[in-house]
C-alpha cells in the first residue's frame, strides 16, 4: 500500500524531470540553430508554401487521445514514455481495486459471522492469503487495509490524470516551440534619443526587431 503510493511519487517525479529535460533540450536546440538572413530570403517562398503547425491541434489531440499530440509535433520518442506512465498507473489502479474488493469481503465475512447475511459472505471464499484475519476476527486489521486500499485507489486515479494533464501540457509547449522564431532578425538596440521638449530634452529608445517589423519603444529621461 505504502510502496505502491512510493512508486507512483517516483515514477511522478522521474517523469517530470524528463519532459522537462526534454523541453530544455529543444530550446537549447532551437538557440543554436540559426539562419542567416540570406537562405532565411531564400527559404520565404518554401515556408509560405508549408501548412503551418497548429499548437490548438496538438493540445486537442493529446487531450482526447494520449500521444496523439506528440505524434503531431512529430515526437514520436514520447509517445513510449506516455503510455509507460498511464499504464503504470492503470496497473496499480487495477491491483489496489482487486486487493480492496477481497480485503472488503474478508471484512464483511468477519462482521457477519453469525448473521443472517452470512450467507452473502462464505468464509471459503475468502482469499487465501485473509484467512488468518477471519479465524481470529480481527475485523479491525481488516478495516485498517480496507480503508488504506481505498486511498490508494483513490492516489491511483489523481496521478491517471497528472499525467495525463502531463502529456497535454508538453504537447502544447512544443507545439508552440515548433514555429518559434530562431532567424537573426530578432534584436534588440538601445539607443539615445532627443526630444525638442523643455521638460524631457533626453531620453532612451529601445528597438525590438521581431521579425522584418521593428518595434520602437521610448522612454524619456527625467532630469
Amino acid at each position: 500500500m505504502m510502496n505502491s503510493r512510493f512508486f507512483l511519487l517516483l515514477l511522478t517525479g522521474l517523469t517530470v524531470g524528463f519532459f522537462s529535460f526534454a523541453q530544455k533540450k529543444d530550446s537549447a536546440h532551437l538557440r543554436v540553430k540559426r539562419v542567416d538572413s540570406a537562405s532565411a530570403k531564400t527559404a520565404i517562398p518554401d515556408t509560405a508554401a508549408k501548412k503551418k503547425h497548429d499548437p490548438r491541434k496538438a493540445t486537442l489531440h493529446s487531450l482526447m487521445l494520449p500521444g496523439w499530440g506528440q505524434a503531431y509535433n512529430r515526437k514520436y520518442w514520447k509517445i513510449p514514455l506516455v503510455y509507460a506512465a498511464l499504464g503504470i498507473t492503470g496497473y496499480i489502479f487495477n491491483y489496489n481495486r482487486v486487493q480492496y474488493n477481497k480485503v472488503k469481503f474478508a471484512y464483511f465475512a468477519v462482521i457477519n459471522r453469525g448473521n443472517a447475511d452470512s450467507a452473502l459472505f462464505p468464509v471459503g471464499k475468502v482469499s487465501p492469503d485473509l484467512k488468518a484475519f477471519v479465524d481470529a476476527n480481527d475485523s479491525y486489521s481488516l478495516q485498517l487495509y480496507r480503508n488504506e486500499f481505498r486511498k490508494d485507489i483513490d492516489y491511483s486515479v489523481l496521478f491517471f490524470l497528472f499525467f495525463w494533464a502531463l502529456n497535454v501540457v508538453d504537447a502544447t509547449v512544443d507545439g508552440h516551440l515548433k514555429d518559434f522564431d530562431i532567424s537573426n532578425d530578432l534584436s534588440l538596440k538601445i539607443k539615445p534619443s532627443f526630444y525638442n521638449l523643455p521638460t524631457t530634452p533626453l531620453g532612451v529608445s529601445f528597438v525590438f526587431n521581431i521579425g522584418k517589423q521593428p518595434v520602437h519603444k521610448a522612454m524619456p529621461v527625467i532630469p
